[in-house]
């Protein structure tokens, strides 16, 4: 076993670099004054590549297969952090270390200049910064694709979904595009006809909207005392292994929406902190990709924060924390304003039905751009075409368009799909989770969210990366991933009462 422990010993260092830089991302995006972006930008590119150097040393290889060769030896969670330091090494070895450094300044520069572009509807100063890393990304992906033996666009998307390919994905996406239009006209045709939700006048102050999300999180059992809350200009999770940080952004006029990114990140957070601690310096013991991680937090965002059960308990602490009182209070009224399905710009505060057609929106430009079939300055149209002809809208500006998330600003392209398909696992998790535990739905009702959360840290969060993502999807479910839950759960809360 000695490659093997020789292994391990360099995963803890990368580790720990690692970690680093996910607090350096986390104060670049909350904390750290907009002129530090270039010295900030410079550090996490020296970090990259340092990290790069020890996930592509020489001899590297030999030792993996090494290690490889005494697998026999090994216990099942050695195995598969053998099979998870291979996986990084394939990707990690593919790329030269001068475009690593590339792709860390392009991005940082090109979120940097996002943060003033999105806010002055300003495309133009944007463009230049994204054409310089789309054309790095495509680089890198036909690198990787060499290599891998997979498309350009693949070679992306493993990196946050191991092991997932474009005929699965567009299989579910297909099979969602041709069900959900016209689902939508049956929903919104139904809500029409019946009682319209009541908005809850605001302005609702800042300080109020944190006391609330701070209240939920704690109800949610988020780690205080090794996790935070904060604002960004884009709500995220992030942070290092044993210190999460969560984000969020307030309107004035609507705390739904700052509340549901809470709950949201918060299912990031507890995913996170319920992995295998033995495992925290180990690759197998990381979140089982992107499609995973989403399904945790859109299960409590969408799933379980959603339900009947849930909102029922959560008025009181509304109404208490916001001091509101009156009609627009009642727990009916709210979870018509929750369940209100109406096509709108931006993706975050998508209704789950509209939601997944957000995404394939951009799935579908971004796989053009990695395939070098849509130029940069194209994108506002290509968007406002597909926006209009998937969601049924057209943006009046860029802001809330083309320029509304952060991701390709920051280089994150293949990422996108992972939502969706996490909205759909996320059902199937939760029908799953709801035949296993009999006291979950009432559960929620008292607040408690300890009967799903005690299955979830059983079959979810405490495999890491044990598993295969879709196998462990099917080992949690009794099924592969697939649409029949997402489809079933809109039926019953839309059209079938």
């Amino acid at each position: 076993m000695q490659a093997y422990l020789q292994l391990e010993a360099r995963q803890k260092k990368i580790a720990a670099l690692d970690n680093a830089m996910g607090i350096l991302h986390w104060d670049q995006e909350t904390m750290m004054p907009a002129g530090a972006a270039p010295a900030r930008a410079s550090v996490l590119a020296e970090l990259s590549v340092m990290v790069h150097d020890l996930e592509t040393a020489d001899g590297l290889e030999e030792l993996i297969l090494q290690a490889e060769a005494e697998a026999a030896s090994l216990n099942p969670w050695q195995q598969a952090n053998l099979r998870e330091i291979r996986h990084g090494f394939v990707h990690a070895n593919a790329v030269p270390a001068e475009l690593v450094e590339k792709l860390v300044l392009a991005s940082s520069q090109a979120a940097m200049t996002w943060r003033e572009a999105r806010a002055a509807d300003d495309w133009a100063s944007l463009e230049p910064k994204l054409d310089a890393l789309f054309a790095l990304k495509r680089e890198e992906a036909a690198i990787k694709s060499e290599v891998m033996g997979v498309t350009p666009y693949e070679a992306l998307l493993d990196q946050f979904d191991p092991g997932r390919r474009e005929s699965q994905v567009d299989r579910i996406f297909d099979d969602l595009a041709a069900y959900l239009p016209d689902i939508l006209l049956q929903i919104r045709a139904r809500q029409d006809a019946g009682p319209r939700p009541i908005i809850p006048p605001g302005p609702f102050p800042v300080e109020r909207q944190r006391e609330l999300g701070l209240e939920l999180m704690k109800i949610l059992g988020f780690p205080f005392d090794h996790g935070r809350l904060d604002i960004a200009h884009h709500p995220f999770s992030g942070g290092a292994s044993g210190d999460v940080r969560i984000t969020t952004r307030y309107e004035d006029n609507d705390f739904m929406a700052s509340l549901m990114a809470v709950i949201h990140e918060t299912g990031h957070a507890l995913y996170e902190d319920g992995l295998p601690a033995d495992w925290a310096t180990q690759p197998v013991g990381k979140s089982r990709g992107m499609t995973l991680h989403e399904s945790q937090s859109l299960l409590l965002e969408m799933q379980a924060a959603r339900s009947a059960e849930a909102i029922s308990f959560l008025v009181p602490v509304i109404r208490r924390v916001l001091g509101s009182e009156g009609a627009a209070w009642e727990a009916d009224n709210l979870l018509r304003i929750y369940r209100r399905v109406e096509p709108g710009l931006i993706r975050v505060y998508a209704d789950e039905v509209t939601y997944p057609l957000h995404v394939i929106l951009r799935y579908r430009l971004e796989k053009a751009i990695i395939a070098g079939e849509l130029a940069t300055a194209d994108l506002p149209g290509a968007w406002n075409e597909l926006m209009e002809s998937l969601v049924g809208i057209r943006p009046r500006d860029n802001r809330d368009g083309v320029m509304q998330d952060v991701h390709w600003p920051e280089g994150i392209l293949g990422y996108f799909p992972t939502y969706s398909l996490g909205a759909v696992a996320a059902a199937q998790i939760f029908a799953a989770a709801k035949r296993a535990e009999p006291d979950l739905l009432p559960g929620l009702a008292r607040g408690d969210f300890q009967p799903l959360f005690s299955w979830l840290d059983a079959n979810i969060r405490s495999q890491g990366c044990l598993y295969m993502p879709d196998d462990l999807i099917a080992r949690a479910t009794g099924a592969p991933l697939g649409t029949e839950a997402f489809k079933a759960n809109i039926l019953e809360r839309y059209l079938s009462s």
